[in-house]
Protein backbone atom coordinates (compact mmCIF):
# COMPACT_ATOMS: atom_id res chain seq x y z
CA UNK A 1 0.00 0.00 0.00
CA UNK A 2 1.43 3.53 -0.87
CA UNK A 3 1.61 6.38 1.59
CA UNK A 4 -1.00 8.45 0.17
CA UNK A 5 -3.69 5.45 -0.11
CA UNK A 6 -2.48 4.68 4.01
CA UNK A 7 -3.16 8.30 4.93
CA UNK A 8 -6.23 8.27 2.77
CA UNK A 9 -7.66 5.22 4.77
CA UNK A 10 -6.43 6.05 7.85
CA UNK A 11 -8.05 9.55 7.58
CA UNK A 12 -11.15 7.68 6.09
CA UNK A 13 -11.16 5.29 9.22
CA UNK A 14 -11.72 8.62 11.68
CA UNK A 15 -13.99 10.32 10.05
CA UNK A 16 -16.33 7.23 9.68
CA UNK A 17 -15.60 6.70 13.32
CA UNK A 18 -16.95 10.46 14.25
CA UNK A 19 -20.13 9.63 12.10
CA UNK A 20 -20.78 6.66 13.71
CA UNK A 21 -20.77 8.64 16.89
CA UNK A 22 -22.93 11.43 15.76
CA UNK A 23 -25.45 9.00 15.22
CA UNK A 24 -25.17 6.59 18.44
CA UNK A 25 -24.61 9.06 21.10
CA UNK A 26 -27.30 11.74 22.57
CA UNK A 27 -27.42 15.27 21.10
CA UNK A 28 -26.54 16.60 24.75
CA UNK A 29 -23.84 14.53 25.21
CA UNK A 30 -22.13 15.40 21.75
CA UNK A 31 -22.73 18.68 22.65
CA UNK A 32 -20.96 18.66 26.11
CA UNK A 33 -18.00 16.38 24.39
CA UNK A 34 -17.64 19.24 21.57
CA UNK A 35 -17.99 22.03 24.20
CA UNK A 36 -14.83 20.35 26.09
CA UNK A 37 -12.87 20.40 23.03
CA UNK A 38 -13.27 23.75 22.78
CA UNK A 39 -12.89 24.11 26.19
CA UNK A 40 -9.70 22.52 26.13
CA UNK A 41 -8.63 24.02 22.62
CA UNK A 42 -9.49 27.73 24.21
CA UNK A 43 -6.07 27.08 27.10
CA UNK A 44 -3.54 26.82 24.55
CA UNK A 45 -2.47 23.60 26.45
CA UNK A 46 -1.46 22.27 23.06
CA UNK A 47 0.92 24.72 22.51
CA UNK A 48 2.74 24.80 25.86
CA UNK A 49 3.38 20.97 25.82
CA UNK A 50 6.94 19.47 25.11
CA UNK A 51 8.25 21.03 21.97
CA UNK A 52 10.55 19.74 19.55
CA UNK A 53 13.86 20.05 20.25
CA UNK A 54 13.35 19.99 23.86
CA UNK A 55 14.63 16.84 25.99
CA UNK A 56 12.10 14.36 26.90
CA UNK A 57 11.57 13.69 30.53
CA UNK A 58 12.16 9.58 31.38
CA UNK A 59 9.75 8.11 33.04
CA UNK A 60 9.50 4.05 33.99
CA UNK A 61 6.08 2.66 33.45
CA UNK A 62 4.52 -1.00 33.86
CA UNK A 63 3.93 -2.30 30.42
CA UNK A 64 0.75 -4.91 30.26
CA UNK A 65 2.72 -8.02 31.65
CA UNK A 66 3.87 -5.53 34.86
CA UNK A 67 7.13 -5.08 33.43
CA UNK A 68 8.71 -1.67 33.79
CA UNK A 69 9.69 -0.19 30.69
CA UNK A 70 11.98 3.07 30.75
CA UNK A 71 12.37 5.37 28.31
CA UNK A 72 15.92 5.51 28.56
CA UNK A 73 16.12 1.56 27.63
CA UNK A 74 14.38 2.37 24.73
CA UNK A 75 16.49 4.84 23.92
CA UNK A 76 19.52 2.80 24.15
CA UNK A 77 19.11 0.92 20.38
CA UNK A 78 17.49 3.99 18.58
CA UNK A 79 15.15 6.87 18.04
CA UNK A 80 11.51 6.28 19.86
CA UNK A 81 7.76 6.91 18.63
CA UNK A 82 5.64 7.75 21.47
CA UNK A 83 2.12 7.91 21.81
CA UNK A 84 -0.43 9.32 24.77
CA UNK A 85 -3.49 8.28 24.39
CA UNK A 86 -6.60 8.28 26.42
CA UNK A 87 -7.95 5.05 26.97
CA UNK A 88 -9.41 1.59 25.51
CA UNK A 89 -12.79 3.04 25.68
CA UNK A 90 -11.88 5.98 22.95
CA UNK A 91 -12.91 4.84 19.81
CA UNK A 92 -10.32 7.29 18.07
CA UNK A 93 -7.88 5.83 19.88
CA UNK A 94 -8.16 2.68 18.86
CA UNK A 95 -8.03 4.07 15.10
CA UNK A 96 -5.01 4.85 16.15
CA UNK A 97 -3.54 2.47 17.79
CA UNK A 98 -4.62 -0.44 15.02
CA UNK A 99 -2.84 1.80 12.60
CA UNK A 100 0.31 2.70 14.05
CA UNK A 101 0.42 -1.30 14.85
CA UNK A 102 -0.22 -2.05 11.04
CA UNK A 103 2.38 0.49 10.31
CA UNK A 104 5.04 -1.32 12.99
CA UNK A 105 7.15 -2.74 10.66
CA UNK A 106 7.86 0.26 8.91
CA UNK A 107 8.77 2.01 11.84
CA UNK A 108 10.99 -0.53 12.80
CA UNK A 109 12.39 -0.49 9.46
CA UNK A 110 14.01 3.28 10.81
CA UNK A 111 15.44 1.65 14.09
CA UNK A 112 12.78 2.78 16.45
CA UNK A 113 10.53 2.08 19.37
CA UNK A 114 6.70 2.48 19.30
CA UNK A 115 5.63 2.79 22.73
CA UNK A 116 1.70 4.01 23.51
CA UNK A 117 0.79 5.64 27.45
CA UNK A 118 -2.61 5.75 28.82
CA UNK A 119 -3.64 6.62 32.45
CA UNK A 120 -5.54 3.03 32.84
CA UNK A 121 -4.95 0.82 35.09
CA UNK A 122 -2.80 -1.89 34.36
CA UNK A 123 -5.52 -4.42 34.21
CA UNK A 124 -7.44 -2.00 31.46
CA UNK A 125 -4.05 -1.34 29.73
CA UNK A 126 -3.57 -5.24 29.30
CA UNK A 127 -7.03 -5.93 27.84
CA UNK A 128 -6.15 -3.13 25.27
CA UNK A 129 -2.95 -4.62 24.19
CA UNK A 130 -4.84 -8.26 24.08
CA UNK A 131 -7.92 -6.85 22.20
CA UNK A 132 -5.91 -5.07 19.73
CA UNK A 133 -3.13 -7.54 19.49
CA UNK A 134 -1.03 -4.87 19.85
CA UNK A 135 2.83 -5.80 19.01
CA UNK A 136 4.12 -2.67 20.85
CA UNK A 137 4.40 -1.75 24.61
CA UNK A 138 1.44 -0.56 26.25
CA UNK A 139 2.08 1.43 29.55
CA UNK A 140 -0.16 2.41 32.66
CA UNK A 141 0.54 6.10 33.89
CA UNK A 142 -1.67 5.92 36.67
CA UNK A 143 -2.33 9.44 37.90
CA UNK A 144 -1.04 10.96 35.09
CA UNK A 145 2.19 11.50 36.71
CA UNK A 146 4.48 10.72 32.97
CA UNK A 147 1.46 13.01 30.52
CA UNK A 148 1.91 16.09 33.33
CA UNK A 149 5.88 16.11 32.59
CA UNK A 150 4.79 15.89 29.28
CA UNK A 151 2.41 19.14 29.93
CA UNK A 152 -0.25 16.77 28.33
CA UNK A 153 -2.54 16.33 31.64
CA UNK A 154 -5.75 18.38 31.88
CA UNK A 155 -8.77 18.32 34.13
CA UNK A 156 -12.46 17.30 31.81
CA UNK A 157 -14.35 19.46 33.82
CA UNK A 158 -17.45 18.11 35.78
CA UNK A 159 -19.84 18.08 32.97
CA UNK A 160 -17.95 16.17 30.41
CA UNK A 161 -16.85 13.92 33.35
CA UNK A 162 -20.59 13.82 33.65
CA UNK A 163 -21.73 13.34 30.16
CA UNK A 164 -18.86 10.13 29.75
CA UNK A 165 -20.28 8.27 32.61
CA UNK A 166 -23.56 9.18 31.07
CA UNK A 167 -22.49 6.76 27.85
CA UNK A 168 -20.73 4.42 29.98
CA UNK A 169 -17.67 5.81 29.89
CA UNK A 170 -16.65 5.98 33.81
CA UNK A 171 -13.42 7.58 34.37
CA UNK A 172 -12.94 6.38 37.72
CA UNK A 173 -13.08 2.63 37.22
CA UNK A 174 -10.99 3.52 33.45
CA UNK A 175 -7.73 5.22 35.40
CA UNK A 176 -7.86 4.41 39.31
CA UNK A 177 -8.79 7.09 40.76
CA UNK A 178 -11.16 10.39 40.53
CA UNK A 179 -9.37 12.98 39.28
CA UNK A 180 -11.10 13.38 35.90
CA UNK A 181 -7.46 13.96 34.07
CA UNK A 182 -7.09 12.60 30.74
CA UNK A 183 -4.33 13.57 28.41
CA UNK A 184 -4.34 15.89 25.28
CA UNK A 185 -3.38 13.55 22.23
CA UNK A 186 0.09 13.65 22.08
CA UNK A 187 2.67 11.85 19.16
CA UNK A 188 6.71 12.46 19.57
CA UNK A 189 9.40 11.21 17.60
CA UNK A 190 12.24 11.33 20.38
CA UNK A 191 16.02 11.03 18.87
CA UNK A 192 17.96 8.50 20.27
CA UNK A 193 19.96 11.73 22.21
CA UNK A 194 16.95 12.26 24.58
CA UNK A 195 15.56 15.19 22.50
CA UNK A 196 12.54 15.96 20.82
CA UNK A 197 12.35 15.65 17.05
CA UNK A 198 8.80 16.09 15.79
CA UNK A 199 5.60 16.37 17.78
CA UNK A 200 1.95 16.56 16.98
CA UNK A 201 -0.04 17.45 20.42
CA UNK A 202 -3.79 18.47 20.03
CA UNK A 203 -6.64 19.57 21.59
CA UNK A 204 -9.33 17.99 19.48
CA UNK A 205 -8.70 14.28 20.09
CA UNK A 206 -10.66 13.44 17.11
CA UNK A 207 -7.60 14.58 15.61
CA UNK A 208 -4.95 11.93 14.96
CA UNK A 209 -1.56 12.32 12.73
CA UNK A 210 -0.97 10.07 10.18
CA UNK A 211 1.28 6.65 10.58
CA UNK A 212 2.77 8.33 7.20
CA UNK A 213 3.72 11.46 8.97
CA UNK A 214 5.53 9.65 11.88
CA UNK A 215 7.55 7.65 9.10
CA UNK A 216 8.71 10.96 7.19
CA UNK A 217 9.72 12.25 10.62
CA UNK A 218 12.19 9.14 11.16
CA UNK A 219 13.76 9.33 7.67
CA UNK A 220 14.73 13.09 8.40
CA UNK A 221 16.63 12.06 12.06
Amino acid sequence: MSTSTATSSFQHELATTAQHLATVLPADASHTIDAGIAAVHATGLAQRSLRVGQTAPDFALPDAAGRFVSLASLLVSGPVVLVFYRGNWCPYCSVQLRAYNQALDQIRAYGATLVAVSPQTPDLTRLTAEEKELRFPVLSDVGNAVAQQYGLAYQVGEALYGALHGVGIDLAAYNGDDSGELPLTGTFVIAQNGRVAWAATEANFKLRPDPAVLLEALTRL
